[in-house]
């Protein structure tokens, strides 16, 4: 009967840890961000402009995420122009060019040039010649896996033309 009995503690805690290993990789871009520290303001931005529903779908998504850094980097007031209600439109505009449907990792691309649609309609350029830049932002950490997509870390709010 011990055996037993250890037999059934050891299959339980295999069957927890793995329970442990799926629910941390069930972090959708939106929790995966909010639980990063660094994208306060873009996460606030993404309530803001009604996006956490969206980006919390199926997927895939690859977010080109700004931290509040690159967000500082912006003209003094543009984040709080943005922010208005009455300013909702352009807020979407702004995040909705940094996502690309479907998953694309940083292995895709290097080595290349190319011109990608985003969710927002216009093409951002990426060049993945030296490390990786999306309209001249600098992916500085790539391929967080979330699980409906991927985020690359940029270090500057890219804005459409």
């Amino acid at each position: 009967m011990t055996r037993f009995r250890k037999l059934a503690a050891a299959a339980a805690f295999a069957v927890a840890g793995f329970a442990l290993s799926v629910q941390a990789y069930a972090a959708d871009v939106v929790d995966t961000a909010v639980s990063a520290g660094n994208f306060k303001t873009l996460v606030a931005a993404v309530q803001a402009a009604g996006l956490v529903d969206t980006l919390k779908g199926k997927g895939p998504f690859t977010v080109f995420a700004p931290t509040d850094e690159a967000f500082a980097k912006l003209p003094a007031g543009t984040v709080d122009e943005l922010l208005k209600p009455e300013n909702k439109d352009k807020l979407v505009a702004v995040l909705t060019y940094h996502v690309v449907p479907g998953k694309v990792m940083a292995a895709d691309l290097a080595g290349k040039e190319m011109k990608v649609k985003t969710v927002q309609g216009s093409e951002v350029s990426i060049n993945g010649m030296d490390g990786v830049t999306v309209d001249g932002a600098k992916v500085i950490q790539a391929d967080i896996v979330t699980a409906n997509g991927v985020i690359h870390v940029i270090d500057a709010v890219i804005l459409p033309k």
